[in-house]
């Protein structure tokens, strides 16, 4: 599932193309997503000018003056930006959107398992019902060592389910929480309630270091992600733990353990982490 650091990237892609320029044609090919597509999409936004895309958790915020298209890109889903000629590219069967601006640009939505979302809303988007609900953003201030310790005071959880509750922070998908929590030294399974405030502060320092770093890569390809430009992530090269149970630690040189916690393939090292 494409998670922050890939939805990060795909609007980094994706803006620099089509910001500021006018939407001339929505084609949908098929509505029936995870939610289907409204069906007035085309009236809300043909003929508008795209202002800017924000990203809030793996939300894509596509801005017009009077409102905003929410793009989520589900299990499998990716944008891919065509230019003069490939605009005209014939759609695979898995193709399901595109949005053709102005300048004979467009962005093309495929998602083979069509659990992605594209939605529109003109209330402010703090409110809505998908965003209202969702905790700080990662790389920003509002989440630091404080903010964590405060919020795991109580919780028996697992670290590692923790640090992925959306309501708690955005953005820390399965990958990125293997990872920062072997970064730091802490073992997944341990209650969230046993963060002292000096783990706390490494593991937020952590979580930043490995969503950034992700982000430099381009995200992680392990199945179907690539970025606006249709090019794979590379983060997956520099993997210390996910996807590599029963290998070796990159660090001590034990085997790492594999096991599954809240039903997510779970991989740490016995020996670095605890």
């Amino acid at each position: 599932m494409p998670e922050l650091p890939e939805v990060e990237t795909t609007r980094q892609g994706i803006a620099p193309h089509i910001v500021g320029r006018k939407v001339k044609q929505l084609v949908v090919r098929n509505a029936s997503l995870r939610w289907p597509i409204p069906s007035d999409l085309a009236t809300q936004i043909e003929g508008q000018t795209l202002r800017s895309i924000d990203r809030r958790g793996k939300y894509l915020l596509l801005n017009f003056a009077h409102g905003t298209a929410l793009w989520h890109l589900g299990m499998s889903g990716s944008l891919r930006v065509l230019q003069g000629s490939g605009v005209q590219e014939p759609p695979a069967i898995h193709d399901h959107v595109d949005v053709i601006f102005s300048g004979n640009v467009a962005v093309r939505f495929t998602d083979p398992r069509r659990f992605g979302a594209l939605l529109w809303t003109r209330e402010p988007i703090g409110k809505h019902q998908l965003i209202n609900h969702l905790g700080p953003e990662p790389l920003t201030d509002a989440f630091d060592a404080a903010y964590l310790y405060a919020r795991s005071r109580t919780r028996k959880t697992a670290i590692k389910t923790f640090i992925m509750d959306s309501k708690i922070v955005v953005g820390v998908g399965n990958i990125y929480a293997n990872e920062a929590l072997f970064a730091a030294g802490i073992r997944p399974g341990k209650a969230a309630a046993s963060l002292t405030k000096a783990r706390a502060e490494l593991l937020v320092s952590e979580i930043k270091k490995v969503l950034q770093k992700a982000i430099t890569q381009g995200g992680t390809t392990l199945r179907d992600f690539t970025g606006g430009d249709g090019k794979p992530g590379y983060f997956a090269q520099q993997l210390a733990v996910y996807g590599r149970g029963g290998k070796l630690c990159r660090v001590c040189a034990g085997q790492l353990t594999e096991t599954r916690l809240g039903n997510r393939s779970t991989v740490y090292c016995r020996v670095c982490q605890s």
